[in-house]
């Protein structure tokens, strides 16, 4: 029997546990693609890199890395640096990686594409699957709209990074949230 092959694109081996493991165990092939152009500095992208390939390896999981410089990034949210988290630059975030996502998925004949970005608590799982279905659209392919987060999702995915001791950063990943963060530090 045929297994559905889903590409899981990846910001980071934490976020990465609970949507691997739900999506093997309803039955898909997943391969993991790391494209995130928006992390900030070049040590932290390199680490959590580093965390996924380790995560891939640890559990037999395909890997596709595509790589852009930052550059691609600062063009895509040129003007909405100012823009809170989960506002228009988030939008436009979503919107590049998801496109990106999706023509990897539709290039490689996948049957559909999803992302492990709509693990976390602080993503607006809307916006995510706005900027996702519009690349499906585009790209002629699937997308698999699931809002991990839900029945305790953070959580497991909490726990199985705790159990693989993946490095947990504390920031999104671009240079702008590493600004609100460390302004509440500040203030706090």
């Amino acid at each position: 029997m045929h297994k559905k092959k889903v590409v899981l694109h990846a910001c980071c081996a934490v976020c990465l546990g609970h949507p691997h493991r739900l999506l093997r165990e309803l039955g898909y092939e997943v391969e993991v693609l790391f494209y995130n152009p928006n992390i900030f500095p070049i040590e932290e992208y390199q680490r959590r890199k580093a965390e996924v390939e380790r995560f891939c390896s640890l559990t037999n999981t395909q890997l596709k890395i595509i790589e852009d410089e930052p550059a691609v990034y600062y063009n895509f949210v040129e003007g909405l640096e100012s823009e809170p988290e989960r506002g228009l630059r988030c939008e436009r975030c979503f919107e590049l990686r998801m496109e990106k996502t999706a023509q990897y998925a539709s290039n490689i004949g996948a049957d559909c594409f999803s992302t492990t970005l709509s693990v976390s608590p602080h993503k607006s799982f809307s916006q995510i699957k706005l900027a996702a279905q519009t690349a499906a659209r585009k790209y002629n392919i699937d997308y698999l709209a699931v809002d991990f987060k839900k029945q305790n999702g953070f959580k497991q995915t909490s726990e199985i990074a705790n159990g693989y001791g993946f490095y947990r950063q504390n920031y999104c990943g671009c240079e702008f949230s590493v600004r609100k963060d460390l302004q509440k530090n500040i203030l706090s």
